[in-house]
């Protein structure tokens, strides 16, 4: 797992740069200057800009499969790209790199998957696209000049927080079966599946495995389109590892307003003995009209969950930098209780869940390693929890020791002064701003209401009446398994 892009990007490099066969980019957008290895006076070299750099590649090694497939965005969200995937396509021509932007899907819906495969036996996963913006140390610096959008000079783009994970092995291979998918959808072209596993390992040069031997889980979301079913198994996946956790749900998310998550956590709030429920997330949304429409419907989100929490076990944070400038929070991980890691693109709402396309990935320890693989997930909500605070990974699992929870170690830290996680409130709405957040206004279920958001408060229902039924039936499990035990 990578936490924050610096090392990311690093690795990403190292990767490409010992590929011998292919390398396959999946993603929302793409801009061809972001670099690998940003300056502070932004004199950064040619070859660590992700376009000269992959075309610098294709000459050295003209034999790779070098191919790009991106986002046709809508007409008003190129504008706020600056039409820099369109761009990325005239850097690329008169090259042997394939790159196209995928316009085929429903109205309303984007392609949301952020992939990078390297040779069928390396692949990355997680909510980062390549964009100048993205790039950051975990250490979040107010004014790091490396994140300077001109040279050398404030203003920077604003501190971010991105999580994305390396894979190897079958799971890598099946995230290259995603892109030719992907691909052959888009343009028709279908790509040959590689025979043999390639000649050298492409792992990135000093990343240290944090798993080893264990099962990768990947789920997807998508709309149905022409022969192609819908793919709801982010959203099932949610609700099963809600119903199933013990002590602990973790999540971090750009987006919570999905009303399906909301009622599944709720839910678990009601219980007596149910999960701790820690949410991290930004304070506002940087553009206007995401605060205007996700944010407002956040709100709903909050209270929801506030109503619910009679035994005081849900928190929400937003991250602030040392001097209180808000952390935009881009990472869109779970961790549940120390039995359940997911990494990848889905937001916590309503269409991640069923209209894009999304891909996370999942590990669940199994098998003979699971002690160590319940271990490492663990440190890495410490790692997680502990880098937002501002102290050790030690205090952190002492506190929580004493504590007796993460919620209640998270509080306990802020009165010390580690005050770099603030709750974020539930904001009274306006009627405007009430209309907006009742009918998820910028937030559509599926293709049938995306254009249409007087249908989507139907649709909302009727997924809730489903997924209230089967939550009941859950509880009902659980409460038998608990008598069950007792009575032994």
């Amino acid at each position: 797992m990578f936490v924050d892009v610096e090392d990311y990007f690093s690795a990403v490099m190292s990767a490409i740069s010992k590929a011998t066969r292919s390398v396959h980019v999946l993603g929302w957008a793409f801009h061809p200057m972001t670099a690998f290895e940003p300056q502070i006076d932004c004199a950064d070299a040619d070859n660590s800009r992700i376009a000269e750099f992959l075309k610098a590649t294709a000459l050295k090694r003209p034999e790779l499969d070098i191919r790009i497939l991106c986002w046709k965005a809508a007409l008003p969200i190129a504008v706020t790209q600056d039409f820099y995937p369109q761009r990325a396509a005239k850097e690329f021509r008169g090259t042997t790199i394939g790159y196209h932007l995928d316009g085929r899907l429903p109205v309303g819906a984007s392609h949301h998957q952020k992939v990078v495969v390297v040779d069928d036996a390396v692949a990355f996963c997680g909510g980062c696209d390549f964009g100048p913006d993205r790039w950051d140390t975990c250490d979040h610096e107010d004014d790091n000049l490396r994140r300077a959008a001109k040279p050398g000079a404030p203003p920077c783009f604003a501190p971010r927080h991105e999580v994305m994970s390396a894979v190897d092995g079958r799971a890598a291979g099946a995230l290259g079966e995603l892109f030719r998918d992907r691909w052959f959808r888009a343009t028709d072209e279908r790509l040959p599946r590689p025979d043999v596993p390639p000649e050298t390992d492409p792992w990135p040069e000093g990343v240290i495995p944090q798993f080893r031997d264990v099962r990768v889980g990947i789920s997807r979301a998508a709309s149905a389109w022409r022969k192609a079913p819908q793919v709801r198994e982010i959203e099932a996946l949610y609700l099963a590892s809600i119903a199933a956790a013990k002590s602990c749900i973790y999540l971090e998310n750009q987006y919570f307003t999905s009303s399906v998550i909301a009622e599944a956590l709720a839910q678990r709030l009601a219980e007596p003995d149910g999960p701790e429920v820690v949410l991290v997330s930004t304070e506002h949304a940087p553009s206007y009209f995401d605060q205007m429409t996700m944010d407002r419907t956040r709100s709903f989100f909050i209270k929801r969950l506030t109503a619910a929490d009679e035994h005081g076990r849900f928190r929400i944070y937003s991250p602030v930098t040392t001097l209180g400038r808000t952390i935009i929070v881009h990472a869109k991980l779970a961790i549940i209780d120390d039995v359940l890691l997911r990494i990848g693109s889905a937001n916590i709402n309503n269409r991640s869940l069923g209209l894009d396309t999304e891909c996370d990935l999942s590990i669940e320890p199994m098998g003979s390693n699971r002690t160590q693989s319940r271990a490492a997930i663990r440190a890495m909500r410490t790692r997680l929890i502990s880098h937002w605070l501002g102290c050790g990974d030690a205090v952190f699992d002492e506190t929580v020791r004493i504590a007796g929870g993460i919620g209640p170690a998270i509080e306990r830290l802020r009165a010390e002064g580690h005050c770099r996680l603030r709750p974020i409130p539930a904001v009274p709405l306006k009627p405007l701003a009430t209309l907006v957040a009742t009918f998820h206004i910028g937030d559509p279920v599926g293709p049938k209401d995306s254009w249409r958001p007087w249908r989507r408060r139907v649709a909302v229902k009727a997924e809730l009446k489903t997924v209230i039924a089967a939550l009941k039936k859950a509880q009902l499990a659980r409460t038998k398994a608990s008598l069950g035990q007792k009575a032994v």
